[in-house]
This record gives structure tokens, sequence and C-alpha cells, in this order.
């Protein structure tokens, strides 16, 4: 060894141990802290303790099994035994049992080529599968305890893998030797750095995530934020084509990730590419909320988040028409709101589609393992106490279902081999977790997956709504992917037979994230694509072949056949609604541990065009004096009852009905009718107006007349019954007729009441 090399190893000697030393220091303090926040801490959160109880006791009554389970492990050790002497003589032998090929645990070429490992190896993966037979097709477990002790069994081998232990690892040994143990030092500090960054929880950093920037080399699609309130901010993005489809795109991703997983590059955006194709592209960008949200509630997401955004989009466009898309839970979120406005008679939801959405929660996956009155029970104390469910703990469970991959993979790098993490967007995304209201997160999940109420008529109600999916018409199209274990492709096909409408249904390669963000230039996994006429999802996929490519295209001609029409390129800010920031906002940049900000909120301002609707209808109202024989096909002067649907008075509409006779004298104008009434049923002008109370337009439209009270109409898009003229009262029309058109100003509530 040359005095070079050996200089440098002495450096690397000598560095190593001041860090080892300041690393003492820091597990000092941190375990201080550790042994406190501790104390009283449910280390048993998964109930595991009665659910294996149930397992042994069940396992107990059934010795045959035991016993054919130990007879095989022994027999397969001994020939283990056998083909490890043999392979120490140098004698190639088949191995008893090999990993998976989708393994990438066991890749190190020692592995394979040294005996001691292999046989370390083998041993494990034989031990694995004896315990796996102990715990599979156990007689008198329930499906549910069964398929728990099953999942946990799994992860605890996961843990005891050979790889997971310095000794037993050739690579960490290897780097050991590489680097005379410098490797475990810095990895002790990355370690370090991951408890005292989570607060004691050890957090395993995927990324590095000072290597992106939100807006700079992630989520760069060019567009604006437009609206703004409590609950979300809505981004327009800008148009690259000069021609865009008529609908606006309104995208509802789920609250519990952010929304940029569709734009983490230019190479891979779904955004940029839907500017691409020639939609007007909005997006909900969802608060990331604190504990001043404790008591917002999922009725909160609807009214004041997707129904607002309509809004928004109706005021700043004028189109009473959209597509949306709903992504994962955002999809849930979708189906309850178009439900909701269709109780309420509101149309504006045109075409619907949901990636990756299960609306029917009897067969959730794994995810289902984690939701039981007892574990609801546990989080709902835990979010009690803060006002909200930490991300983090949300994405545990998420990394828990794919733990080698997830969990695993980067403590053997971070701290085994003591590598730091790499910049990665995707992982960086992944660790950029919201938080969740207690309220709502409860309300979801006890409804939702405890008891599967959403897919029952009329079991839920959104802002006193029923909700009925069954009555949803639209033309819908659920994307789903096959490899999908958050929601499986057979619950998200299950619940696309919920519908009374047209449904197509798209089966995308690979999971929950890869075949939705599968652009069509990468040219991988496939899909097909059908209706929903098959009875269940293992027909549906005997009967439609395998199509090459991404599903993009796919979906973007099955949308524009519904609406096809185009009209010039709209540009953020450039209308009724004025750029507030560049996207992608402030909401999505808050991380985890930052508090909420409190933004300026948009005020929607009144269409002037309202006015106009009082001279208008006045006209009509003496036509019943000089011709009351066809008054029956002549619309006469608004009455009252539009004023139902904006103001708190509207009951008294009714009885102004009742008096018609009398007050039909009193109008000294009815000499000028017949000129007006030669014209054919002239109809009142028709105004559409953004309403507070009503999240819809209020539409008021002529009907035969009748002397009956008018029954106030529900909350919703209504069509107004208009009064006969001799029903008319001639003084205080004018008055009257300008409310037909309620004056809108938004819900600014800034008062909480209470976001994978």
């Amino acid at each position: 060894m040359s005095n070079v090399e050996q200089g440098e190893i002495n450096a690397l000697g000598f560095s190593a141990a001041r860090e080892l030393q300041n690393n003492f220091k820091q597990v000092e303090e941190l375990m201080a802290g550790l042994a406190k926040s501790y104390e009283g801490m449910n280390l048993d959160p998964f109930n595991l303790k009665k659910v294996y109880t149930d397992w042994w006791n069940a396992l107990s009554a059934d010795p045959q099994k035991i016993i054919q389970a130990n007879l095989e492990f022994w027999q397969k050790s001994f020939m283990l035994s056998q083909q490890a002497l043999l392979s120490m003589m140098g004698q190639k032998t088949e191995p008893v049992i090999a990993p998976e090929k989708s393994d990438r645990r066991f890749s190190h070429e020692d592995w394979m080529e040294k005996p001691a490992f292999d046989m370390i190896k083998q041993s494990y993966l034989l031990t694995a599968q004896w315990m796996r037979n102990l715990v599979t097709d156990v007689e008198g477990l329930d499906d549910s305890t069964a398929q728990r002790v099953k999942f946990f069994t799994e992860r605890m081998l996961d843990a005891l893998s050979p790889t997971n232990f310095a000794l037993t690892n050739p690579a960490v040994l290897e780097k050991i030797k590489e680097t005379k143990g410098a490797n475990l030092v810095h990895g002790l500090k990355n370690m370090l750095e991951d408890l005292e960054a989570g607060k004691g929880e050890l957090r395993i950093r995927m990324t590095d995530t000072s290597a992106f920037k939100l807006g700079e080399n992630v989520a760069v699609t060019p567009g604006k934020v437009v609206f703004q309130n409590r609950m979300f901010q809505l981004i327009q993005y800008t148009p690259s084509t000069e021609k865009v489809v008529k609908r606006p795109l309104l995208v509802v991703p789920p609250w519990i990730n952010k929304f940029y997983i569709m734009d983490l590059q230019p190479k891979n955006s779904l955004l940029k590419w839907l500017v691409d194709q020639g939609h007007t592209v909005y997006v909900m960008s969802w608060v990331n909320p604190d504990e001043t949200y404790a008591n917002t509630g999922f009725d909160d997401y609807v009214t004041n988040g997707v129904v607002k955004a309509l809004d928004a989009i109706e005021y700043d466009t004028g189109e009473t028409e959209v597509n949306a898309i709903g992504y994962c839970i955002g999809g849930t979120l979708l189906t309850s709101t178009i439900s909701y406005l269709k109780g309420k008679n509101d149309h504006r939801i045109a075409s619907a589609t949901f990636f990756t959405t299960m609306l029917d929660f009897s067969n959730p996956g794994e995810l289902g393992l984690f939701i039981d009155e007892e574990q609801i029970q546990g989080l709902e104390s835990k979010m009690n106490e803060k006002g909200f469910l930490e991300g983090s703990n949300m994405a545990g469970t998420f990394n828990l279902m794919r733990a080698n991959d997830l969990i695993w993979s980067f403590y053997v790098n971070n701290y085994l081999l003591g590598n730091d993490p790499r910049p990665f967007d995707l992982l960086y995304w992944n660790s950029d977790s919201t938080r969740m209201p207690a309220k709502m997160h409860s309300w979801y999940l006890r409804n939702l997956y405890l008891k599967n109420d959403l897919c029952k008529p009329k079991a839920l109600s959104i802002d006193g709504v029923p909700l009925d999916i069954s009555a949803i018409d639209i033309p819908a199209c659920f994307i789903s992917t096959i490899e999908d274990h958050i929601a499986p492709w057979v619950s998200t096909y299950s619940g696309a037979q919920l519908f009374s409408g047209d449904v197509t249904f798209i089966l995308g390669g690979s999971g929950h994230i890869a075949g939705i963000i599968n652009p069509p230039n990468a040219n991988k996994y496939g899909y097909r694509v059908g209706d929903n006429s098959a009875p269940d999802a293992k027909s549906w996929l005997e009967q439609h072949e395998v199509k090459a490519g991404s599903w993009w295209p796919e979906w973007d001609r099955w949308v524009k056949t519904l609406a096809p029409e185009e009209v010039a390129a709209r540009q953020p800010g450039a209308n009724k609604l004025k750029a507030l920031e560049d996207a992608p906002g402030t909401y999505v940049k808050v991380r985890m541990g930052d508090p909420t900000p409190v933004l300026e909120y948009t005020q929607l301002e009144a269409k002037p065009a309202a006015k106009k609707a009082a001279p208008k209808a006045e006209k009509p109202a003496p036509k019943a004096e000089s011709q009351p024989a066809p008054i029956e096909d002549k619309p006469a002067a608004k009455k009252a009852a539009p004023k139902a649907e904006a103001k708190p008075a509207a009951k008294k509409a009714p009885a102004k009905a009742e008096k018609p006779a009398p007050k039909a004298e009193a109008k000294p104008a009815a000499k000028k009718a017949p000129a007006k009434a030669q014209k054919p049923a002239p109809a009142p002008q028709t105004e559409i107006k953004l309403n507070e109370e009503s999240t819809a337009p209020v539409v008021a439209e002529p009907t035969e007349p009748k002397a009956a009270p008018v029954e106030p109409p529900m909350p919703a898009p209504t069509v107004v019954e208009t009064a006969p003229a001799a029903a008319a009262d001639p003084a205080p029309a004018p008055a009257e007729v300008t409310n037909t058109t309620a004056e809108v100003t938004p819900n600014t509530n800034t008062t909480p009441e209470q976001n994978s």
C-alpha cells in the first residue's frame, strides 16, 4: 500500500471517529426525548394482539395442519443442509428454494456464488414459506382476521430479511471493507437526522428534498391562480393552442396528496399534455389544513370546494357545462358532488372521468386491513388531540403496503450502506404529504370504508341533500390500473356499474401512479377499453384485448366526441377572474409542519345584465286585462318566486299569488297590451346569475300560469314558474322582478367550520 493510500485511509478513519463522537451526543439527546414521547403511547395501534390470539386459537384446533407444515419444513431443511455441504466441496447443486424473479433484495452476486450467503438466503426463504403455510387457509378464522394475519406476517418477514442486517448482507460487508466502517458511521448520522426531523419518529428520507423547488424544476407548466378561498386555489393553465374545446376541464385531485403528481416534469406531465390537446384546464390545489380546520367536514369539500370551483369557472368563461376529472378519492368527492348537484337540479358537470376511483368499498383491498372500529377510534383519539391527522401517518400506511420497496430498500441504502438519498421527483412528491381535518377524515373512514354507504341510495347526504349515485346518468369514463394496490381495479369496476348512464371503462397497466402518469411518448404498459356491461371484472378482462401504448389518446378521443365544439383560446386572468399569482400557487408549497397560510379570498361580482330583467318583465303584465281569453299562452311579469331562491322571505311568494283579480285592474298602462300581445308567446329574458346560497345558476323561464300558490323550490338551479298576469301585483312589480336574479357574493366564511 502506498503512502498516499495509507494517508487517505487514516484521514477517513479520523473523520469517521469525529463523526461518530458527534453522533453519540445526538443519540443521548434523542433517547431522552424518545423516552418521554413514548410515555402513554399505544404500542399496538393495529390491535394485533387480538388478531394473532384468534389465529393461534384457530390453528391449535387443527393440529394436522401444524404437523404437515412442520414436516415439509424439516424435509426441505435437511435437503438444504446436504446442498450446503456439497457446495462447500465445490459441487454445483440446484437450490432447494429460490426467490421470486421480482424480488430484488438478493441481486448481489454473492447471494448466488458464495455458499455461506446462499445458505443464509435459502434458510430465510424456507422459514418464510413455513410461516406462510401456517397463516394461510386456517379454518375457523373470519376473512378479515385471516387477511390481517397474512398481511402483517408478510411485513414481519420483510423486516427479518437477512438483507436488512449488516453482518448478513454481502453488499454492506463489501462497503465496510471499502470504507473502513465509515459507511456505518455516516449511516448512523443519517438515521439521527431522520429521527430529529421526525421529532422522535423515524421518517426515512427517500430522496434529497433540497434538490427540488416547486415552480422551478417540478410543477412548471405555465398557469395562474385565478380564484382562492379557504379550501383551495383554482389554477388555470396557459393555453398552447389557438383554439380550445368549448367545455372547460376541471381536475379534482385527492386531498391526501398534492396535485403536482400530474405535473412532475414536462416530459411526463399529464396537465401539460391536456393543455396541448386543446383543453382549458383548471386544477384545484387543496389547502394543507392545520388545527384551525379541525371542524371542516366532507360537506365543505363539496360545497366550498368543487361547487365553488364550478361557480368560478362559469363566472370566468360563461360556460354552463364542464368536463370533470377526479383522481383517486378526488373521484369519490367528484361523484358525491355530481349526486349533490343532481339533487338540486344543477347539471353543470356534463361528463366525468375517474382515475383509480373506488365508489363501492365492499372490497377495498389492503387498505381495508387498517380500518375497523378499534383502529378508527384510535385514529380519532389521535386526531382530536391535534385537530388533524398528520400526512406522515397516511404515507406510512401506503409505504407499509410495499415495505420492501418503500421502506427497507431506503433503510439499507441510507443507514447500512451510508449513502445519501438521491434526487428523484416522484419520491419528492411522495414525501410531500398533507394533513387531513379530523372531522372530515373520521366521516370519510366511517361512512365510506367502514359502512360503504356511498353506494346505498340516500344513505348519505350533503348539506341536507340526499345522495343517490345510481341516478347519475351523465357520460362517465373510469380509468383503473391492473396492479393498483390502493384502489383495486376489481373494486373500481364494481363502482363503474353503479351509474345509470353510458360508462366507458379503461384498464391500464402498472399501478396506482405509474399506470395513470403514462405519457404516450413512453409507449409503455398498454390498456384495455370497453363498456361496463360485463357482469363482473373477471368477465370484462376476458372480453377485451390489450391495446398498445398509453390510454391518454383514447380518453381524449372519448371526451372530445361528447362536445367537439371549439372556441378561441382562453388566457388566464384575461376574463373576469384576474391572475392572483403564478402556478403552482401558495397552498401547494405548505409542507409538513408549516402553518396554513391565510389568503385574501376571491369575491365573485354580480353580473351587470341582471338589472335588465325588471323593465322587460313589466310589459306583459297588462295582457290579462285586454285579452283575458288567451292569457294561458302568454307569459306575464316575473313573479317573486325567484326571490324565494335567493332570499329567506321566499315563503311569502305563494301568498301573493292567491289574490289575482283586484291587483290586475290597478295597472293604467293596459291599453298598450294589444300591440305586444300579437307576438307569438314572447318569453322573458333568461337571467343567469351566481347565488351565494345556491351554488348553481338561477334560471327563470315562463310556464303556464296558474292561480295556485307557488311551491318554494329547492336551493338548486331552478326553473321558476312565472305568475299569470291576473295574479300580478302591479304596484310592487318592478321591485319583485329585480330580485328574480340573485346577486352573488361567494361564501367567504373565514371561521373554521369544520384534507393516500
